[in-house]
């Protein structure tokens, strides 16, 4: 497996804040928080699109 960049829109410091927030006690769900987060740093629209990019990376891995 391939590892996630840490570059912004790799999905590196994504997996990162999230197991981090996993860690946090009252946190349900990490990956929500996460989003959360980065959406609003980010913006909408540049989530989305990396978002976007990361499920078709992942479709792109299952295929091979």
């Amino acid at each position: 497996m391939a590892r996630k960049s840490t570059r912004p829109g790799g999905g590196g410091r994504f997996a990162k804040l999230k197991k981090k927030l996993g860690r946090r006690k009252g946190v349900k769900n990490p990956g929500a928080l996460a989003a959360w987060i980065g959406r609003k740093k980010y913006g909408r629209r540049k989530m989305a699109k990396w978002s976007a990019t990361g499920r078709a990376r992942a479709t792109r891995r299952r295929r091979k």
